[in-house]
Parts: structure tokens; C-alpha cells; sequence
């Protein structure tokens, strides 16, 4: 049912915003790309893929864990494949467990690495979008909203540090769990306890792999903006800045396929806002969506290797 809801969803915004522009135009423009800024688009986009297995590998590291690199880049991106083509990201963070948890000795210590590094990119995505709506104020570009992302910074911050730098405070917070009185959620509270023990005595990893996650979502941006230039949209550095991780945050929302529909609607927003033409917002979501699941493909067919073997 909730399915059904999610395409409903996605099915509706898309018919909304493609009724209301010249799909003739939209067409235009995409048979106009640029194929060398698309290449570069593409280019962008593997960066932000070798910098994700960096990230990962830096917390495993921190927990003792060793995988190769290959191993990880492998998983990064069928993780990648799945979560493009299945209905959420959950899959891509199931292989990505499975795929660490035999080295680290325990899913839920795989299961604590990948949450962190979730977690990680996602405060530096509002953080990269919350510079984006300062930096556009300074030239008298308001940013609706703008207000809300650097309270969801804030909050992010003031969750997270009191985690790492108070050990007392994950205990107690778990405590209800134990009261449970099960030993295999004892156990795996344990793990998680241990986890953020490990991390705590290493600070210097939890900053590098924010400042990764940061590149990430700054690199994120660039791939839009090459994507932008290939289509000839008129997409200044400044709205791509806010935009991009406005509309990444909305579809970590549960309410389409793949944000398919959201992504749209958020474009056509900020793009009407600004002066810009809407085909031009919708050819960038498309085309950028499609770039990243053409790609995408080599994982599946890493993970069709796989099977294979």
C-alpha cells in the first residue's frame, strides 16, 4: 500500500510539472547537450564515488576493521545500482553491511559504520546548503527557508557531539533497551557502545570523514552545475549551491519513488523563483537522474559478476 502511495505520489508531481511547460522546448534543449561538459558531469560523479570509499574505509580504520579497497569500492557501488533501482537507499546500505560485516565480526558494528558515515553526509549536506542561502543573502538573493537549514545544522551538531564526547551519555540513553533484559540486545548494545568508544578516541577520523562528506556534497553540486552547462541551463553557481542539497534533503523524504516527481517540483520551484525557465529545471533533474543511473549500471553489473562467481 505504501508503495502504491509513493508512485501515486511521484506519478502526480511529474504529471504537474511536465503539463505545465513545452515539453517541445524541453526536448530542444535536451537533444542540444554538450557532450563534453556531460562528460566532465560524469567524471564528477566518479570522484564523488572514490571519495565515499575513502570515507568509509577512514571509519572502518577507526574500528579496527580492515577491508580492501576494492572490496569497498566494488560495494560502493553496486550499493549505488540498488539504490537507484529499487524503490529506496535502503538496499545500497544492506549491501554495504553484508559486504562489511564478515571482516568487522559483527553486523552491528557494520551496521553502526555505515549510520555514521549516513549521518556525516547528511549534516554536511544541509551545512553545504545552508553556506549556499548565507552566501546568496550577501548578494541580496533571499533563499526561502534558508533560516530552517542552519537550525537543522545546528541540531545535527548538538546531537551528535554530546554522543561522541560524553561516553556516560550513549549508556544512559540505551538504558531502557537493557531494562529489556534479552542477552542478544544486550550483546549488540555492547557493540554499539564499544563502537562509539572507538571513535571518540579517534577524533581526528570523524573530522576527515566530515570533511570528505562535505567534498562529496560540494562535488554533488559540480556534477549539477557541468550538467547544467551541457544542457545549456542557466544555473548560477550561487541557486546550484542551495538547490541541489535543498532537493537531495526533500527526497530522503518517504513519499515518492526515488524522489522522482519531488526532485522535479523542487527544481521547477527554485528555478520560477529566480526568473528561470521551468523546461530548463526539468531537463536538469531528468538528465542529471539519468546520468547517475547510466552509471549507476556498472554496479549492477559488478553485482551480476558476482552471482556469477
Amino acid at each position: 500500500m505504501k508503495m502504491l502511495i509513493r508512485l501515486a505520489v511521484s506519478a502526480a508531481l511529474l504529471y504537474y510539472v511536465l503539463s505545465s511547460i513545452d515539453l517541445a522546448l524541453l526536448w530542444e534543449r535536451v537533444q542540444g547537450m554538450n557532450a563534453g561538459w556531460i562528460g566532465l558531469a560524469l567524471a564528477s560523479w566518479v570522484f564523488v564515488q572514490w571519495v565515499s570509499v575513502w570515507r568509509w574505509h577512514r571509519l572502518l580504520r577507526a574500528q579496527h576493521v580492515e577491508v580492501p579497497t576494492k572490496t569497498l569500492t566494488e560495494s560502493i557501488w553496486v550499493s549505488l545500482f540498488f539504490n537507484n533501482f529499487l524503490p529506496s537507499n535502503i538496499g545500497g546500505d544492506v549491501i554495504r553491511i553484508a559486504d562489511t560485516a564478515g571482516p568487522a565480526g559483527s553486523k552491528t558494528l557494520a551496521t553502526t559504520v555505515v549510520i555514521v558515515d549516513r549521518a556525516l553526509g547528511l549534516v554536511a549536506l544541509i551545512l553545504v546548503a545552508s553556506v549556499g542561502a548565507f552566501a546568496a543573502s550577501l548578494v541580496g538573493i533571499h533563499v526561502p527557508g534558508a533560516r530552517w537549514l542552519w537550525m537543522a545544522t545546528a541540531a545535527g551538531l548538538v546531537l551528535a557531539i554530546p554522543v561522541i564526547a560524553i561516553p556516560r551519555l550513549t549508556e544512559y540513553l540505551l538504558r531502557p533497551l537493557r531494562l529489556l533484559n534479552r542477552p542478544w540486545i544486550d550483546e549488540r548494545l555492547q557493540r554499539l557502545e564499544d563502537a562509539i568508544l572507538r571513535f571518540r578516541a579517534s577524533p581526528s577520523t570523524l573530522i576527515s570523514a566530515f570533511g570528505g562528506a562535505i567534498v562529496v556534497q560540494v562535488t554533488i553540486v559540480v556534477f549539477y552545475l557541468f550538467t547544467a552547462r551541457g544542457l545549456d541551463v542557466p544555473l548560477p553557481i550561487l541557486l546550484g549551491a542551495v538547490l541541489i542539497p535543498v532537493s537531495l534533503a526533500v527526497q530522503m523524504a518517504p513519499l515518492s519513488i526515488n524522489g522522482f516527481g519531488v526532485r522535479e517540483a523542487v527544481f521547477a520551484f527554485f528555478f520560477r523563483r529566480f526568473g528561470l525557465p521551468i523546461e530548463a529545471a526539468v531537463a536538469l533533474s531528468l538528465v542529471s537522474t539519468g546520468l547517475v543511473m547510466s552509471l549507476s549500471l556498472v554496479g549492477g553489473l559488478m553485482f551480476l559478476r558476482r552471482r556469477s562467481a
